[in-house]
């Protein structure tokens, strides 16, 4: 497995989100992070396919659409014409789990679940060979900035269990809360995929990108 960073753009400056991105580029993170918010799954709204369509021919990273819908069966092909390399649905918001990953894989994406904080590890038991990766929210989705939960980490030391017992090697992503001084840990965890928000956007996006590698690469 690869230590991966995955800059979040909800803490972008959209106005300049071309140059950031190549910023992030450039100091060694491979995946953008990008986060659809419908306002019924979550309370927040975001951004849809039109930013998204712009952003894959602003970089040539890995795109990393988390849908945070409600249904998301509904918007996949959209979404993967739109750019996206990674779709991420959660599991609660899913009246049929399976049919949603079939669309996914049948779209050309890669297949991404997701749960919430209190959502039991064990619900993704029938999923583990199906998704290339899961993704363990760290904070309740909706909004940016949230401290991380600490419970995650026993969370993430479960599912990585789960996958080694099935002899399989598939992304750990976590999301919420993950900056410079508790990603070692999460790593330690068995997480290795971590998504970023205002850790890289908020200062200096390169140093910030650059010292997540540095910790990512067992540089430090």
């Amino acid at each position: 497995m690869k230590n991966i960073l995955a800059p979040s753009i909800l803490s972008a400056d959209f106005k300049i989100l071309g140059e950031q991105l190549k910023l992030t580029e450039e100091a060694g993170a491979e995946y953008i992070h990008f986060d659809v918010m419908d306002g019924m799954f979550v309370p927040s709204i975001s951004f849809g396919m039109p930013v998204l369509a712009s952003i894959k021919g602003a970089t040539t990273q890995t795109l990393d659409v988390h849908l945070m819908v409600t249904e998301p069966i509904r918007y996949v092909e959209e979404f993967v014409k739109a750019g996206a390399d990674i779709v991420t649905v959660h599991y609660e918001a899913c009246e049929d789990l399976q049919a949603t990953i079939d669309k996914i894989h049948a779209a050309g994406a890669k297949v991404g679940i997701s749960i919430k904080p209190k959502t039991p590890v064990d619900v993704l038991l029938p999923y583990l060979d199906q998704a290339e990766m899961f993704l363990i929210m760290s904070v309740e989705p909706g909004f940016g900035g949230q401290a991380f939960i600490p419970e995650s980490l026993e969370r993430i030391s479960e599912l990585r269990n789960l996958l080694n017992e099935k002899g399989l090697t598939t992304d750990i992503e976590v999301d919420g809360g993950i900056y410079h001084k508790n990603v070692a840990e999460v790593l330690a965890a068995g997480a290795n995929v971590m998504v970023s928000g205002s850790g890289v956007f908020k200062g200096d996006i390169k140093d910030n990108t650059a010292k997540f590698m540095e910790i990512l690469n067992g540089n430090v």
